[in-house]
């Protein structure tokens, strides 16, 4: 049986998710928290279920999707583990910060964990999670699936009835069709999608009613 917890974080309302099994371990996927009661709420509830954290992963290498990292590599050790082709991203999240919110962040960012490939895996408790490369929205993005229990972890490349922004400089809207093309392959039609920000979906539902996924 698994466990998924979600956290809205931060001003852009990501959605963080820690994933565990009865093994009590678990995995965080996008810790977005920037303010402290985001922190606390996520403790809080590793502690209350006496949850240990093994991974935490990243969907992709914006900020918003990255701000905790900090935070986790403190309090559990953990390293952030994203595609390679995101790593510079979150090597430079300060100057992120800067530029995209003129915020300062410390520079005292932790370095980047296991830089993950497409079909990688990722082990905890008794579960494994896929990883799916899904450029477009960024060089590195990528989705977690969970195959046995039915379940993908989108980030930013699949939201409900929509899909991430291909503008920015890492974006390109031709990978971003190629990701489509390779989601609608792969994944039965009852996965549960569970986007980076915004409400969960199907894949059956995306593909009836998504214009950038319907086939």
């Amino acid at each position: 049986m698994i466990n998924i917890q979600s956290f809205e974080c931060n001003i852009l309302q990501e959605n963080c998710y820690v994933v565990s099994d009865d093994s009590r371990e678990c995995v965080i996927i996008d810790c977005g928290a920037f303010y402290d009661e985001e922190y606390v709420a996520i403790d809080n509830y590793l502690r209350k279920q006496q949850l240990k954290p093994v991974h935490l992963l990243a969907t992709h290498g914006h900020l918003d999707h990255n701000f905790g990292n900090a935070h986790l590599f403190q309090q559990y050790g953990l390293k952030a583990e994203i595609c390679a082709e995101d790593q510079q991203l979150v090597e430079r999240l300060p100057q992120q910060a800067a530029a995209l919110f003129g915020i300062e962040i410390s520079d005292d960012q932790p370095p980047v964990g296991r830089l993950l490939s497409d079909g990688d895996s990722i082990t905890f408790g008794h579960h494994i999670l896929e990883v799916l490369r899904t450029p477009g929205h960024s060089h590195g993005s990528c989705m977690f699936y969970l195959k046995e229990e039915g379940v993908v972890f989108s980030g930013d490349t699949l939201f409900r009835m929509s899909i991430g922004r291909t503008d920015f400089p890492e974006g390109s809207w031709q990978a971003m069709e190629q990701s489509m093309a390779k989601i609608a392959d792969i994944l039965p039609k009852e996965t549960v999608v569970y986007p980076g920000h915004g409400p969960q979906t199907t894949i059956a539902d995306e593909l009836q009613y998504n214009p950038y996924l319907r086939r």
